[in-house]
């Protein structure tokens, strides 16, 4: 997890052991999926890059994954993290073309083709002035937004289940998600939902039950889908 340093309040569940006590893998198990559907949003839009970075980049997988595609081969990517929990974790996975740095990349004087801001800023007391200060390190950027703020969500009060497991401080609907990133300055190239709920195994009775009429739904419309039950993410690629 990333952050500007006025955020320290936030930082502090990243750095004394709390959030890897809850979350012990830093959600390396998901990043596989993750990172093919980052290579398929920048495939579809036929980018070329030269350059990769991540901003809380956690235990570091999603960068090594994408590393691995036949079509970033050559291309270097750097991850920054402010934890020093997780920095300890994504340092094993460090390559000769990966490299991870325990910094602040909203304070580094740098710049490349493609910033991955991915399940990040939804964590971030100031979130807004995290983005726009994020808008100036690179060309094209890439993020993953969860869609927690559905009607289901609401009735079952699920949202601050997810506050205290995951440290999610906001809660976005495909159209508050858009707007908030054209708010802070951010183009919008390409959106794409990432249907989680279909592409992992049910671990909940809440989640099994609802796992039919999502995929059903979702065929219809993903943004009615993601509205009204939940289950999806947006990936969005901005300029």
């Amino acid at each position: 997890m990333s952050q500007s340093t006025d955020n320290t309040f936030v930082t502090a569940r990243y750095q004394n052991g709390d959030y890897l006590e809850k979350n012990s893998s830093w959600h390396v198990e998901d990043s596989p999926w993750k990172a093919s559907q980052i290579e398929k949003i920048i495939g579809r839009n036929e980018l070329t890059l030269n350059s990769f970075c991540e901003i809380g980049c956690g235990a570091g997988e999603i960068l090594r994954q994408l590393s691995l595609k036949p079509q970033f081969q050559g291309v270097p990517f750097y991850g920054y993290e402010v934890s020093e929990v997780a920095y300890e974790l994504c340092k094993t996975r460090e390559t000769e073309k990966v490299k991870f740095y325990l910094d602040d990349l909203l304070n580094k004087d740098v710049f490349y083709d493609m910033l991955l801001c991915i399940d990040v800023f939804e964590h971030v007391q100031d979130y807004l002035g995290f983005l726009r200060q994020l808008h100036t390190k690179a060309t094209y950027k890439t993020f993953h937004i969860p869609l927690e703020l559905s009607v289901n969500a609401l009735l079952r009060g699920a949202m601050l289940k997810g506050r205290e497991s995951v440290g999610h401080l906001h809660y976005f609907t495909p159209d508050t998600a858009i707007a908030t990133l054209k708010d802070c300055g951010y183009e919008i190239i390409d959106v794409m939902y990432t249907p989680s709920f279909a592409d992992f195994p049910s671990t909940t009775f809440n989640s099994k039950l609802a796992r039919f009429p999502r995929k059903l739904l979702f065929r219809i419309s993903p943004h009615l889908m993601s509205t009204l039950l939940g289950g999806a993410s947006l990936m969005v690629l901005t300029r």
